[in-house]
């Protein structure tokens, strides 16, 4: 059975800074008509910094959640910016750190129920302290450094709650049995 949902007609209801969003007339398998509304993403990238065994995350206020959460650095690709140097900027940003060499680990979707965006988690175990943080002026973070065993912990205890930030450490542990 061909499971494609078939688009008929797309309009944007909702153009912002970050987002967009789009109401998709669609015909499903068995020929019937509904609505879709999807969510596009310009992405984003994550990026699981190691030194000295420990891995650094960052902590912020998330509005859409009302609380604080703990995630690895990550930021959004400006137009025509490379994932690699979106990582870059970002770890420096964020965290005051910049990445001597970064590897991509892993690329996965958040949400795809109904949004398109789409993260490239990079790895680096190759850091040297910049100048100074620069976050944007709207960005707020403190910073954590986890061992993997504290970071699992953590999960365990619900004080990581960020997807990205459990795919990421999964994969750490995953790259470390190798």
């Amino acid at each position: 059975m061909d499971l494609t949902e078939r688009t008929i007609e797309k309009t944007q209801i909702f153009d912002g800074k970050v987002i967009k969003v789009e109401e998709h007339i669609v015909t499903l398998p068995n020929g019937k008509e509904t609505v879709r509304e999807v969510v596009k993403h310009p992405g984003a990238v994550a990026i699981l910094a190691v030194k000295d065994n420990k891995i650094l995350f960052v902590e912020q206020f998330r509005k859409a959640m009302e609380k604080c959460l703990i995630e690895v650095p990550a930021g959004k690709v400006e137009p025509g910016e490379e994932r690699i140097e979106t990582a870059r900027r970002e770890l420096e940003e964020e965290t005051g750190y910049t990445p001597l060499q970064l590897s991509l680990l892993k690329e996965f979707y958040v949400s795809p129920g109904f949004c398109d965006e789409f993260i490239s988690l990079y790895y680096t175990d190759t850091l040297v302290a910049s100048n100074e943080l620069s976050p944007d002026e709207d960005e707020f973070v403190s910073h954590h450094w986890l061992t993997l065993d504290e970071a699992l912990h953590w999960i365990d205890e619900g004080k990581i709650e960020d997807a990205k930030t459990i795919i990421a450490i999964l994969n750490y542990q995953l790259k470390l049995r190798k």
